[in-house]
């Protein structure tokens, strides 16, 4: 009896031995594609040691793709890699048909560029367009992704819990990068009331430029003018049906800074900021009173908190009592308030209503206002004294010509930006604006895309074409500080 028992074991436990089953069954092995690189190839020695033991096999393959992956078991987003150049750098877009010669010579052109992990971009570089497609706009293209695939038979079970963790990771997505659109000087009065008679449609100068700007999160303009019965072809007084225009801008915050907006009495401004307040668009840098206009603008949305302050130096318009107009810039005051947001954390924008540079006098392009000294004042000095302060962005928004921009420490500033609609079809500067597409993450500025516009005669406000903003911008760098 004994003998047939340890003869049954002898052939029970020499089968497993032969197959690989029961106790002598074969751990799984890992094998490493040749695709992986150093870095990765560290990681998963560092996950699968000696002292983890697989029941199957598991292969690690990586890749680079132009596209998004789809969300399957068995893949991962390693890091996503996007085009950056110089800050002053004209270009704008990059084009390649391998994404695996995107990290080879980085030299496109004439255009130098680099290849970055999404979680190093910051405002001090330019993001380029990717084969037509802007990161930050998309989120899916724009970018190259390095992916990680895992195939085994046990993936579920055996795979993701040792790998997840580490290859799990937050990248900015359209539900966490705030997008503000800040633009420049708007007066929808005089000529565009002509205009509008004609048309009978206030959104018809929005035509071009509405769905943009109604894309962003938030939407900027300082506005000049107040709506009034009282609005002709000869005033900057708005007529009513203006407010259109602005709703299909998707416009959330307006500037009162200007020096207009009580050219049609006290009673019609106090009236459109009524109009303000009932239509839901927040109002900064003007009010009822001098206590009301001095109040700062603070915004939460999407994880980030902006302060926003506007300020009038020197153009006129500002209240010091209780009657409406634009907040009067007092040194005391902005220290205080920027101080107080940089403490709280915020990323403070500072808006200036500054002297206006005033070389209009000509139907021939005049580059005398592109410069940031153009102006009457040092706005050079003043408006790096606000950076110093602390403001993370300062914008002049009384040029009705857009002016050049800088990098200066740790901030960005804009001189001037432009008429964004008015009726000065003149002069070729004054039919120009910049539009600056701000993306910010987790309350830090990620970059400033530049979007140049122009309007012709017909007051129709467009973008302009790639050809001539690259040019334009071209020639607003040039004559930076």
């Amino acid at each position: 009896m004994t003998f047939f028992v340890v003869a049954g074991l002898a052939v029970f436990f020499g089968a497993q031995y032969i197959f690989k089953t029961g106790i002598f069954t074969k751990p799984g092995e890992v094998f490493y594609d040749q695709s992986l690189n150093s870095e990765e190839l560290e990681l998963f020695n560092s996950i699968f040691t000696e002292d983890v033991k697989l029941k199957s096999d598991v292969t690690i393959s990586a890749e680079y793709s132009f596209n998004q992956p789809d969300s399957d078991p068995g893949i991962y987003i390693y890091n996503i890699y996007v085009p950056v150049t110089d800050f002053y750098s004209t270009a704008t877009n990059i084009s390649f048909d391998d994404p695996i010669n995107l990290f080879a010579d980085p030299m496109y052109e004439e255009t130098a560029f680099k290849m970055i992990p999404i979680t190093d971009l910051s405002f001090k570089d330019k993001l380029l367009s990717l084969n037509g497609s802007y990161f930050l706009d998309d989120f899916t293209t724009g970018a190259v992704y390095r992916i990680i695939k895992f195939e085994s038979a046990n993936y579920e079970t055996e795979i993701e819990p040792l790998v997840n963790e580490s290859l799990s990771k937050n990248y900015p997505t359209k539900d966490s990068v705030l997008t503000f659109a800040q633009t420049g000087v708007t007066a929808l009065s005089r000529g565009m009331n002509a205009k509008l008679s004609q048309t009978d449609d206030a959104t018809y100068f929005t035509a071009n430029i509405g769905e943009l700007l109604s894309s962003f999160d938030l939407t900027h303009t300082s506005n000049e003018s107040s709506f009034s019965e009282m609005a002709s072809s000869h005033n900057i007084c708005s007529d009513n049906r203006f407010i259109n225009t602005l709703e299909a801008i998707g416009l959330d915050i307006v500037e009162l800074t200007g020096n207009h907006n009580q050219d049609c009495g006290d009673t019609a401004a106090e009236n459109t900021i009524d109009l303000y307040n009932e239509k839901g668009i927040k109002i900064v840098g003007g009010g009822k009173t001098a206590t009301e206009a001095a109040e700062p603008l603070k915004l939460t949305n999407k994880n980030s908190n902006i302060t926003f302050l506007a300020y009038n130096e020197s153009t006129g318009g500002a209240t010091d009592d209780d009657t409406p107009g634009a907040n009067r810039y007092n040194e005391a005051n902005a220290k205080q308030e920027i101080s107080a947001a940089k403490e709280r954390g915020d990323l403070v924008i500072v808006d200036i209503q500054y002297y206006e540079c005033s070389a209009y006098a000509s139907e021939y392009e005049d580059p005398t206002c592109d410069y940031a000294n153009s102006s009457a004042g040092d706005q050079i000095g003043f408006f790096r004294h606000l950076a110093d302060l602390g403001a993370d962005i300062v914008v002049g928004t009384s040029a009705h010509q857009p002016q050049t921009f800088e990098q200066y420490e740790d901030s960005v500033i804009y001189y001037g930006l432009g008429n964004l609609f008015f009726d000065q079809i003149w002069w070729p500067g004054t039919t120009r604006s910049l539009i600056l597409a701000h993306y910010i993450y987790n309350g830090k500025l990620l970059q400033t895309k530049i979007i140049p516009t122009e309007y012709d005669s017909n007051m129709q406000t467009s973008p302009m074409t790639s050809s001539s903003a690259e040019a334009y911008l071209g020639r607003l760098i040039s004559v930076r500080p």
